[in-house]
């Protein structure tokens, strides 16, 4: 099997950066099928465009543009690409990074399909630095990792316990139905639980409020479109459920700092 050292990834780099304990790629999938292997390094895999089949031991993830995993060290798995342009985004962190911040990966096992859209959003927003300041972005895409993993090590303790039906429930039915058509009232009927008991709790098990969680999916789902250009800004506001195109920028740049026409440039480069 084989083990892939610092860098490389199957692909055409586009390019590569180099900070202190941390290597970022930007790269196209050009091969279809490539066998069981693993990295010797920790890693995110982040897809910006197109999609890609992913297989470990355990499970097989169908990922297109917005999904994120995260594989431990030394995590064996193996990769189909459909036809199309792919390209993902990755970011290897060495063990001295870790050591810097007294950060336990360990307790992260295996590979790890990433649904929570905030997590998401600030995996494109390291992106964001990536391309704005490169090497000169060290001190926040270090920030922002630390981040993202302090938010995985509390969804991982929100569920493993054993948690209520409803919240798996809920999950499944917000990332796979338009938010748009849903109010509190009809939600917690479906779940057949009162209302009230899924607002106080919903933040238990998502670390934000239903609110929060809603408008995080619909920003997440128009920067998963962005780089496709047959789409205008207009209709990726009301693929993703804003009222019009003015309410779709200012939630997305109050949420990423930066318009969706300029974050659009920034996924062209």
């Amino acid at each position: 099997m084989n083990s892939l050292k610092t860098g490389q990834f199957y692909g055409q780099t586009n390019e590569i950066t180099h900070l202190k304990g941390l290597t970022l790629t930007d790269t196209e999938y050009t091969q279809s099928n490539v066998d069981w292997h693993y990295h010797e390094n920790a890693y995110f895999t982040f897809i910006l465009e197109g999609s890609v089949i992913e297989g470990n031991k355990k499970e097989t993830y169908h990922c297109t543009a917005g999904n994120l995993l995260f594989h431990n060290c030394q995590e064996a798995h193996n990769n189909i690409k459909p036809k199309g342009f792919t390209r993902g985004f990755h970011i290897e962190l060495e063990q001295s990074w870790f050591n810097a911040f007294q950060i336990d990966h360990d307790s992260i096992q295996g590979s790890i399909n990433i649904l929570n859209p905030n997590m998401r959003i600030q995996m494109y927003n390291i992106f964001k630095e990536t391309m704005l300041d490169g090497r000169m972005g060290s001190i926040v895409i270090d920030s922002l990792l630390i981040e993202l993993f302090s938010q995985m090590a509390g969804f991982q303790e929100s569920f493993k316990r054993e948690n209520p039906s409803w919240v798996y429930r809920i999950r499944e039915i917000l990332h796979d139905t338009r938010s748009e058509s849903w109010t509190l009232l009809a939600l917690a009927e479906t779940l057949a639980i009162h209302p009230v008991h899924l607002s106080r709790n919903f933040a238990k098990y998502f670390h934000c409020n239903l609110g929060e969680y809603i408008r995080a999916l619909k920003i997440q789902r128009s920067l998963s479109l962005l780089p496709d250009k047959s789409f205008s800004l207009t209709d990726i506001a009301l693929e993703c459920g804003f009222s019009d195109q003015s309410h779709f920028i200012r939630t997305f740049k109050a949420v990423n700092q930066i318009t969706p026409s300029s974050f659009r440039k920034l996924l062209s480069k």
